[in-house]
């Protein structure tokens, strides 16, 4: 069983952590995250500590507990040292283009275009090579799997986008017996 919900969440210097009823707004140096709570879970603010207590020990609040905790570290992890995700495009003639939007040639007969959000930092090193990166976990992950679902690795020649480290397993074909 988890104890994540449990463990004490230190607010580094430069944070600044406000509540107002369930909405928790988390500044720091690299900007502002704003997200609400959910009313069972009690937050205690103390002495640069953050403390998450449940009222009974329900499957469902159990679960709410280490998710809230889990989502107010990610909050204070994002507004010190923010959040990032590489993904590489894997194939001949697959390339990369951002003038505005970030523009996917990834052997659809037209270009995929996807527009940026503006809360993230997208930018494109060389042509196979895309980096996210941004406050917020979610928003990066998110249009980390948008990007990739435009044209996920098949599993015959490993052609595709996919993330930095991520390892495809081949299959070995029709010859292959």
């Amino acid at each position: 069983m988890s104890r994540i919900g449990y463990k004490t969440v230190t607010i580094p210097d430069g944070v600044d952590v406000k509540r107002d009823g369930n909405d928790v707004t988390v500044k720091g140096p690299k900007g502002t995250i704003t997200r609400t709570f959910s009313p069972i879970i009690t937050m205690n603010v103390a002495d640069g500590e953050v403390n998450f207590d449940r009222p009974d020990d329900n499957n469902k609040t159990r679960a709410l507990h280490g998710t809230t905790r889990a989502n107010f570290n990610n909050m204070v992890e994002g507004v010190t040292k923010g959040f990032a995700k590489t993904l590489k495009l894997v194939g001949v003639g697959y390339r990369a283009q951002l003038k505005g939007k970030l523009i996917l040639s990834v052997g659809y007969s037209n270009p995929v275009e996807i527009d940026v959000p503006s809360t993230l930092k997208v930018e494109v090193p060389d042509n196979n090579t895309i980096n996210i990166s941004g406050i917020s976990k979610q928003e990066v992950g998110d249009f980390a799997a948008e990007i990739r679902a435009v044209r996920s690795p098949e599993p015959y020649k490993g052609k595709g986008i996919r993330y930095e480290n991520e390892h495809i397993s081949l299959k070995e074909g029709k010859t292959g017996k």
